[in-house]
């Protein structure tokens, strides 16, 4: 009997945790949802990477420090300026990098493919220092890359001095004439954005998802008399299903820094965390980052804002002067068409949110009209933030009236007597 019950009370501890654990696995993913002050994170951005709009914010413009999330930028400038095959040559100043490293030697050679595994994976600051002198030709040339990439992306607080992501600061040319010293920064909302871009909008975004999701790599330097081994320290792969990619970083003055991104059901969402944490506080930015992330699960669905109703009245026929008709002092208007040289975005939007849509079009025009020319446009906001526009154009060509077209008017009006 008293076996009998120790079994029966053994299910029941086991019924109980996997009734705990289920509750709380439906509690995170079900975040409905959420304060700045349940984030541990002094900055927090949530974006949908699709579109760039920031979903949640914890002072999401604040410049800091970013540490080694600075290498998502590394890694896609390297895939989309290199070749994976390449031969990389360590240099001495590569090779002198602190911790953390691969201890990589000065005169060494290194297949390109295999540091980025290794700045990835292992976040080694050698190897980041390595690929930026044979990418840019320098660590300085390499920086100027990252901040004009950074401009491209529509990062606008965003500075790069190192590839590694190490606390660095200088002097540059200030706008009176002087200089002003800036630090090796981000904000989090940038730091979505370049994210963003490496995993949806890159022509290498595959290239760089495979890096950043391989759970370990072997390799050896091209002289074959030394070997190596990385494994992936992303956590957050196994945390969530969905889990894409991401880029975990520490230094003194950054502190904990995370930049990860899920994509699930259609839905792409990117998580930027900044000073998240000291030690002994290493999990703070996996409980920031499931929690941000089951709040854009639970709360964002798809939405095409091109099917968005229109009224009629926008697309009514522009009046044009001067325009050559069938008679003389004739009346000609031209007929107006929506242009779609995009596609529509397809947003991540809560069920009461609402997209608001306004024209502007030309009351009347003067000939000559070209067809498809410009006559007007639409735009898509969402919080007051424009997220599509569309152009308004002309429907077909209107000539101007001329003498030969007054003649011939003329003419007909006579014959018609």
């Amino acid at each position: 009997m008293k076996r009998i019950i120790s079994i029966i009370s053994g299910c029941a501890v086991c019924l109980a945790v996997l009734f705990c654990s289920s509750s709380a696995l439906l509690a995170e993913e079900t975040e409905t949802t959420i304060k700045e002050a349940e984030l541990y994170a002094q900055s927090a951005v949530l974006m949908d990477a699709g579109s760039g709009r920031v979903l949640f914010e914890k002072n999401g413009e604040t410049v800091r420090p970013m540490a080694s999330t600075t290498k998502i930028m590394t890694c896609i400038l390297t895939l989309e300026h290199g070749n994976p095959e390449d031969e990389v040559e360590v240099s001495g100043y590569a090779a002198s990098m602190p911790d953390v490293q691969l201890h990589i030697r000065e005169g060494e050679h290194y297949r390109l493919k295999d540091l980025l595994c290794s700045l990835m994976l292992e976040s080694h600051n050698d190897s980041a220092v390595a690929i930026a002198e044979h990418i840019g030709g320098s660590v300085e040339g390499f920086a100027g890359m990252m901040n004009e990439k950074a401009r491209e992306i529509g990062c606008t607080d965003t500075y790069f001095i190192t590839p590694n992501g190490l606390d660095a600061q200088k002097d540059i040319p200030a706008e009176d004439g002087g200089t002003k010293t800036v630090a090796h920064s981000t904000t989090a909302r940038d730091l979505a954005l370049i994210m963003s871009y490496c995993i949806q909008k890159s022509p290498q975004k595959e290239a760089f998802l495979e890096i950043t999701r391989t759970p370990s790599h072997s390799f050896s330097n091209l002289e074959g008399n030394r070997s190596f081994s990385c494994s992936n320290h992303n956590a957050f792969l196994q945390m969530m299903d969905g889990a894409l990619s991401g880029k975990t970083g520490f230094t003194g003055k950054a502190g904990y820094c995370y930049v990860g991104a899920l994509e699930r059901d259609g839905k792409t969402f990117v998580v930027a965390l900044l000073a998240c944490g000291w030690p002994n506080h290493k999990t703070y930015k996996w409980s920031d980052t499931k929690k941000l992330m089951a709040y854009g699960i639970a709360n964002y669905a798809c939405r095409d804002v091109s099917e968005e109703e229109l009224p009629k009245e926008w697309f009514s026929d522009i009046p044009v002067e001067d325009a050559q008709t069938g008679r003389l002092f004739g009346e000609k208007k031209v007929g107006v068409f929506i242009k779609d040289s995009k596609k529509a975005p397809s947003l991540l939007m809560k069920p009461e949110e609402r997209v608001e849509v306004s024209c502007s079009v030309q009351k009347s025009l003067k000939a000559p009209v070209n067809k498809g020319q410009a006559v007007g446009s639409l735009r898509y906001t969402v919080d007051g933030k424009v997220i599509w526009e569309r152009e308004l154009c002309a429907a077909e060509e209107i000539r101007r009236v001329d003498y030969a077209w007054f003649v011939k008017r003329v003419g007909d009006a006579f014959l018609a007597l």
